[in-house]
C-alpha cells in the first residue's frame, strides 16, 4: 500500500485560513470579541502565534532583500557582453514595472475596496495589535517630505539603517554595492558575489522554513480579525480580490499587447498563442524559476527570437522583472491601509511604487515570495503587519494569477528587446 501523499502546502493554508475565519465570525455573532475568555484566548495564544510568524518574517527581510539586490544587479553584469541589450532590457522592466503599480494604486483609491469599516472598531483592533507590529509601523513610518525623503534614502551609516527598519536606505545601498560587483574585476569580487548567492540561497531556505509554519499563523491571524470585523471582512476581501484580478487583467490584456504590438512588432495574437504552454506552466506551479525552462523553450521554439537574447532577458526577468508582484504588492498595501483607516498621503503612496518597484527585483521567484517584502513595506507606511493575515488564504489563487503575469512579462520583455537586435550588431543564433 503506497503512502499517502502530503497535503499540499497551500491547501494547508486555505484551510487554516478557513478554520480561523469561521472560528473568528461565530465568535463575533455568538460570543463576541469582549468576552473576558475571547480577549484571554487572543492575548495568550493567537496573538502570540501570529507575532512569532511575523517575527520571523521580518527576521528575514533584511538578508533577503539584501542578497536578492545585489545578485540581481550583480547578473546585470552580464549586459556588458550584449550591450545596448542589457540596458533597453532594464529599461523596459523599469517602465512596464511603474505602469503595473501604478495601475494597481489607481484602482485601489478608484474603488476603495477597504474603506468603510468603522474607525471606532478599526482602532480597537490597532490597540490590540503586537507590540512588535507597533514598534515596526513606528519605526518605518515616513519622516520628512520633499528633498528630505530623497536625502535619507542615500544611508550615512547602512547598519544602523538596517537596525531602524529603513528599508529604502537599505535598499539604496544594495543597488550600489551590486553595481560595485559589476564594476569591480577581480577574483575576490567574484568571490564576495558568490557568497552574497549563498546568502540568498539560505535566506530562501529558511523562507520555505517559516512558510511552513504558515497554516498556524494563518488560522490566529484571520481569527483575531473575524472575531473583531465579523461579516464586513468577507466583503473587503472580496472586493480585494476583484481589484487585484482587474488590475492584473487590464496589465496583461492591455499593456502588454500594446507592448509587444508598438515596442516588439509582434502581434498580440501571435504573441498569446506562443505563449500558451509557459503561460499554463506559470499558474500551474505559481513559480517563475519553475516556469523559466518552459518560457525558453517557448521562446526559442514557439516565438523564434534569437537565442543569445531570449536566455538573457528570461534569466534575468525570473528574478528582476516582476510586474506582476510589483502590482500586487502596491494593490495589497493600500486595501491593508484602507482597511486599518492608515491615511497614505502621495508621498507616502510614491515611495510605496517605488518600493514595489524595488521589491520586484528582491522578490524570490517562488510561492509566497512576496510575504516579507509586503510586511515590510505595511511596517515602512505605519500598516500593521499582522494584517497579512487577511490576504495569505487567497494568496494562492493571486500568486498564481501574479505569476503568469511575471511569467508573460518576460517573454514580451524578450520580444520588445529582440526586435530590431541585427541593428545593434547582434545577430540571431542558428539552431
Amino acid at each position: 500500500m503506497s503512502p499517502r501523499p502530503a497535503m499540499a502546502l497551500h491547501t494547508k493554508m486555505l484551510i487554516g485560513f478557513v478554520f480561523g475565519l469561521v472560528a473568528g465570525l461565530i465568535v463575533h455573532r455568538f460570543i463576541g470579541g469582549e468576552t473576558a475568555w475571547v480577549q484571554g484566548l487572543m492575548t495568550w495564544i493567537t496573538q502570540p502565534v501570529g507575532k512569532v510568524f511575523l517575527r520571523l518574517l521580518f527576521m528575514l527581510v533584511i538578508p533577503l532583500l539584501f542578497s536578492a539586490l545585489v545578485v540581481g544587479v550583480a547578473e546585470m553584469g552580464d549586459i556588458r557582453s550584449l550591450g545596448r541589450v542589457g540596458w533597453k532590457t532594464l529599461g523596459y522592466t523599469v517602465v512596464v514595472s511603474s505602469i503595473a503599480v501604478v495601475i494597481g494604486i489607481t484602482l485601489v483609491n478608484l474603488f476603495h475596496p477597504g474603506a468603510g469599516v468603522d474607525p471606532e472598531v478599526a482602532r480597537q483592533l490597532l490597540s490590540d495589535a503586537s507590540e512588535n507590529a507597533q514598534k515596526i509601523a513606528a519605526s518605518g513610518a515616513l519622516q520628512g517630505s520633499g528633498i528630505d525623503l530623497v536625502l535619507n534614502i542615500v544611508p550615512t551609516n547602512v547598519i544602523r539603517a538596517a537596525a531602524d527598519n529603513d528599508i529604502l536606505a537599505v535598499m539604496f545601498f544594495a543597488l550600489m554595492f551590486g553595481v560595485g560587483i559589476v564594476l569591480t574585476r577581480s577574483p575576490l569580487a567574484v568571490k564576495t558575489k558568490e557568497v552574497i548567492e549563498g546568502v540568498f540561497e539560505i535566506s530562501m531556505s529558511l523562507i520555505h522554513l517559516v512558510i511552513r509554519f504558515a497554516p498556524y499563523a494563518v488560522a490566529c491571524l484571520v481569527f483575531n480579525l473575524a472575531a473583531v470585523f465579523g461579516w464586513d471582512l468577507l466583503s473587503k476581501l472580496a472586493g480585494y480580490v476583484g481589484v487585484a484580478l482587474l488590475a492584473m487583467a487590464i496589465h496583461f490584456f492591455v499593456v502588454y499587447s500594446l507592448s509587444v504590438r508598438w515596442l516588439g512588432g509582434m502581434s498580440p495574437v501571435k504573441f498569446f498563442r506562443g505563449s500558451q504552454e509557459a503561460i499554463v506552466m506559470a499558474f500551474s506551479t505559481a513559480s517563475s524559476n519553475a516556469t523559466l525552462p518552459t518560457a525558453l523553450m517557448v521562446a526559442e521554439e514557439e516565438l523564434k527570437l534569437p537565442k543569445r537574447i531570449s536566455r538573457f532577458v528570461l534569466t534575468i526577468g525570473a528574478t528582476a522583472n516582476q510586474n506582476g508582484t510589483a502590482l500586487f504588492e502596491g494593490v495589497t498595501v493600500l486595501f491593508l491601509a484602507q482597511f486599518f483607516n492608515v491615511d497614505l498621503s502621495l508621498t507616502q503612496q510614491v515611495v510605496v511604487m517605488l518600493v514595489c518597484i524595488l521589491g520586484g527585483i528582491g522578490t524570490a521567484g517562488v510561492p509566497a515570495g512576496s510575504l516579507p517584502v509586503i510586511a515590510m513595506i505595511c511596517g515602512m507606511v505605519g500598516v500593521p503587519p499582522e494584517g497579512i493575515g487577511l490576504i495569505l488564504g487567497v494568496d494562492r489563487f493571486l500568486d498564481m494569477c501574479r505569476t503568469t503575469l511575471n511569467v508573460t512579462g518576460d517573454l514580451a520583455a524578450a520580444v520588445v528587446v529582440s526586435n530590431g537586435v541585427e541593428d545593434i550588431g547582434e545577430p540571431k543564433a542558428v539552431s
